[in-house]
């Protein structure tokens, strides 16, 4: 998926470290929270 985002957006590597370091923070903490929320309702 890094390089086919990469080679979508024209991004350089640099940049598409950064984006995609930042993307899949955001999936990881949503993801995290998700599993907290379930958590307590089951």
């Amino acid at each position: 998926g890094f390089w086919l985002f990469k080679e979508y957006f024209n991004l350089t590597i640099g940049e598409t470290i950064r984006s995609w370091s930042v993307l899949e923070t955001i999936i990881s903490v949503c993801g995290l929270v998700g599993c907290l929320l379930l958590g307590m309702v089951v």
